[in-house]
């Protein structure tokens, strides 16, 4: 009878932690479906409260639209904002059924997720409405430029637009808290390297083109009543370089 006793203890331990596992498990897949079906109705009030506030019209005229077509997805920002909140929710459901389950490990490893993912909304929210202060800007040059008769309207228009668009990004990858200082460093260096190109290509190689665009860009003011040689200085007779 005690040998059946031992033999029979490993299955008793079994069924008693069994019987313990069970109801945590099934509470998961509870946890687990309602969090599915809330996840699926706060991805339909995102979408619908985005669109209502014409979100989307925002993210197209700042081009966000575009580029997540040529990425080749099929969804627009908003839609891209309401599946963020759909997947924030499951993780969220997911965290309480590992928990339950006393799956420790993974639920610290969901946690950083879930704490990453509203970094990603908002990120997202600055690339938007930078993108379409960015684009805005380049119009108002463009437009600017245009007025005044301006030959380099439409370059200086995407300058300045490419210009604020890197910087809106640095921002928005600053606040993921992605690259750190190394971004920030090598973006310097870029920046420099430009300018300092630039400056090599008019110091060297284009000083007449220079000069010309500055004097397309200031010829008009300028009176046009002024005779042609009138407009520049004379140099005085005795002047020994002339």
């Amino acid at each position: 009878m005690q040998n059946v006793d031992m033999l029979l203890e490993p299955l008793r331990v079994f069924l008693a932690e069994v019987g313990v596992f069970l109801p945590r498990l099934l509470l998961a897949i509870v946890v687990l479906i309602g969090g599915w079906m809330l996840a699926r109705l706060a991805r339909y009030t995102v979408g619908k409260a985005l669109r209502a506030v014409n979100f989307g019209v925002l993210a197209d005229r700042a081009g966000l639209d575009g580029f997540l077509r040529q990425g080749g997805l099929q969804h627009d920002t908003s839609g891209l904002f309401a599946l963020l909140v759909y997947w924030l929710v499951i993780l969220a459901a997911l965290i309480v059924a590992c928990n339950g389950l006393g799956l420790t490990y993974i639920t610290d490893l969901l946690g950083r997720v879930v704490w990453f993912v509203p970094k990603v909304l908002v990120g997202l929210v600055i690339l938007a409405f930078g993108s379409y202060f960015a684009r805005f800007i380049g119009e108002t040059v463009r437009a600017y430029g245009r007025n005044i008769k301006l030959q380099d309207a439409d370059l200086l228009a995407r300058v300045a637009q490419s210009a604020i668009q890197v910087f809106v990004v640095l921002i928005a990858l600053d606040h993921l808290e992605i690259g750190g200082s190394i971004l920030h460093v090598s973006f310097l260096i870029v920046l420099g390297g430009v300018v300092l190109a630039l400056a090599l290509a008019f110091g060297l190689g284009g000083r007449d083109w220079a000069a010309a665009r500055i004097g397309r860009w200031l010829s008009r003011d300028v009176p046009h009543d002024v005779p042609h040689d009138a407009r520049a200085p004379k140099a005085p007779a005795d002047d020994p370089w002339r």
